[in-house]
């Protein structure tokens, strides 16, 4: 049975979006409007729950850099728990897996919002120096790993 609902429920205090079994073009509005309620929240972590996912096409891949995007914008960010294959396989292939999060199981991801404040910003630990200056940016340096380009 397919079940393109896309449930928001807030889990510890987290904002976290169910997505249904396949995310295609059909129901990706419908993934967008909970990801909007989910970020209306305030809390800046939001997780997509992806868990029962098996399929997701370009319109869903679209409406998670969406997302994710419009985390960052308001200093939060974008957690994805997934376990199937051809998902994972899927943002690898486009290297989503490099910009989003993933994590195997819901309860992974929301672990990883335990190290987060409420608003998503990493708590004490983590010192200015751990993140890329803004020098190493403008001197062309990449701060994420290189990709080769085949032509």
């Amino acid at each position: 049975m397919r079940d393109g609902r896309c449930l928001f429920e807030v889990v510890s205090g987290v904002p976290v979006v169910t997505a249904p079994e396949e995310v295609d073009i059909t129901n990706a509005p419908e993934l967008r409007s909970a990801l909007l309620k989910a970020a209306a929240h305030g809390h800046g972590t939001l997780v997509v729950d992806m868990t029962r996912t098996r399929f997701c096409d370009s319109s869903g891949l679209h409406t998670l850099l969406a997302a994710h995007k419009r985390a960052q914008a308001e200093g939060g960010e974008l957690l994805l728990a997934i376990t199937a294959a051809p998902v994972l396989r899927v943002l690898a292939l486009t290297t989503i897996d490099r910009m989003i999060p993933t994590f195997t199981s819901l309860d992974q991801a929301l672990g990883q919002t335990s190290a987060n404040g409420s608003n998503g910003h990493q708590r004490a630990g983590r010192t200015p120096s751990d993140l890329p200056s803004d020098r190493t940016q403008r001197e062309g340096k990449s701060v994420f790993p290189q990709r080769k380009r085949f032509v």
